[in-house]
């Protein structure tokens, strides 16, 4: 690998000389100038990863180099050496751009770690850069697949929050692959070397969830036998993605809200804070505002967290994918199965593309996954396909206002039990299906019945 390069700014030739040679030591290629103006003439041949600039220079000093190195066409982090009790000087070269700042006499060890970060983060751009015209020319970007206008979009949405630090809203159907777009992100973020951590807020019954994600102490609760670290410090300096957040409760909510305010959380039964490090990402497959208007999303959270939305196309909405989406599913099945079956037949990517996919890509790789397994050959054929599949079949039940009979005096809550009521009826108390059309969870819909208590006549275990 090549060494990065690091440019030393300072007019002093006894301090330059001596930074320079420290430096190289570290493994660095190392160059000098006295001052911003032989740094500028030197960034066209030499090429410098980072510049590490004394602020006050004859001729130009360290704030002018660093305006100017700004509006330079390659990315180089700059790293200010302040006098010792500049403060001010150092906040105001972070305002305009600088990378990092040191004081002088400057501490060896900072300095390295800041070298080290700036390097790595460079790394990180170039890949990206990498990726974006990898992007242009096939349609992927890590994992996933696309070259849809739609799809296209979500890449260049997720190239543009990956660097940054801000909280992230993934949106979409269920099915759509909102971890898989969490993933990506943490994949081409700096943090991509530290957890990914993802827990699903749906699965988790409501007295475990505070302990799952903050952890707990020994003896917070009955059972508690041991000291446990949740979530957010397994995914310390990572990412933490929280699935269906709609799902979490209130109360939890509030909480979630105060550590990523404060950036400390306290496990359950302790009474000290702990600092973390960590990256939220939250995805849901509910419409988020109406979410908040029912309650079941705080309105404060989700102002938190929406601060960089990705909203993720359905399948149907995007069939031109179809064709790449298979190959792609198809490579990965074949090797988790160690199978060999790499064509499919034309009858049946005319049966995939006048389906409607209603669990999307979820259901697209459960199909291929079935089909690669029972297939003797090398190419996927209608028989190998689910009985039934992609025939014609009748319209889900719908649930007509005049069948519900909603009269004038009906109660927002009367009328939401009455429509869930008469969904299960018409799914023969089949709830995985009537959630689905409903547009609820499955936890959810419980819930609901739970309220309604056992006179609905609708409950039992989940079907």
């Amino acid at each position: 690998m090549a060494q990065e390069k690091i440019l030393i700014v300072e007019d002093e030739e006894n301090e330059r000389s001596g930074m320079a040679e420290l430096v190289s030591a570290w493994g660095y290629r190392t160059d000098t100038a006295c001052d911003g103006v032989e740094a500028l003439e030197k960034i066209t041949s030499f090429s410098p990863a980072v510049i590490v600039t004394d602020l006050k220079m004859p001729r130009m000093d360290g704030m002018e180099l660093l305006q100017q190195v700004a509006e330079q066409p390659q990315s180089i982090a700059v790293v200010v050496m302040t006098a010792q009790g500049s403060i001010d000087s150092a906040v105001q070269a972070m305002k305009i751009g600088a990378y990092d700042f040191v004081e002088k006499p400057v501490n060896t060890t900072r300095l390295r770690t800041i070298l080290q970060n700036a390097t790595r983060q460079r790394g990180t751009e170039m890949e990206l850069e990498i990726t974006r015209r990898k992007l242009r020319d096939s349609g992927y970007l890590g994992p996933m697949v696309g070259s849809s206008k739609k799809m296209q979009e979500i890449f260049r949405l997720i190239e543009m929050v990956s660097p940054s630090t801000a909280s992230v809203l993934i949106t979409g159907e269920s099915g759509t692959g909102k971890e898989l777009v969490a993933r990506t992100i943490h994949e081409f973020s700096t943090r991509k070397g530290r957890p990914f951590v993802a827990i699903n807020c749906a699965a988790i019954p409501e007295t475990l969830i505070e302990s799952e994600i903050f952890g707990h102490e020994k003896g917070a609760f009955t059972g508690a036998l041991e000291r446990r670290v949740g979530c957010f410090e397994l995914a310390e300096g990572g990412t933490l993605l929280l699935d269906e957040i709609g799902e979490m409760p209130v109360a939890t909510q509030a909480k979630l809200l105060r550590v990523l305010e404060d950036r400390k959380l306290r496990r359950l039964g302790s009474k000290v804070e702990t600092s973390v490090d960590v990256r939220v990402v939250a995805a849901t497959n509910k419409v988020p505002e109406e979410a908040v208007a029912r309650g079941e999303l705080r309105g404060d959270l989700y102002y938190r967290l929406n601060v960089f939305n990705i909203q993720i196309p359905p399948l149907r909405d995007h069939k031109e994918d179809l064709g790449d989406l298979v190959k792609s599913l198809m490579a990965d099945i074949n090797a988790r199965h160690g199978r060999n079956v790499s064509m499919i037949s034309e009858a049946v990517m005319n049966i995939f593309s006048n389906y409607s996919w209603p669990g999307n890509v979820r259901e697209l790789r459960n199909v291929l996954e079935r089909a690669i397994i029972v297939c003797e050959g090398s190419m996927i054929e209608t028989k190998h396909l689910p009985p039934g599949f992609g025939q014609v079949m009748p319209r889900p039940p719908v649930v007509e206002a005049n069948a519900v009979r909603l009269g004038v005096g009906t109660t927002v809550g009367e009328a939401e039990k009455l429509l869930i009521l008469k969904t299960l009826e018409s799914t023969n108390n089949n709830k995985t299906r009537a959630a689905e059309i409903l547009g609820i969870s499955l936890k959810t819909l419980h819930n609901k019945l739970k309220e309604y208590g056992p006179q609905s006549g609708f409950g039992g275990e989940a079907t």
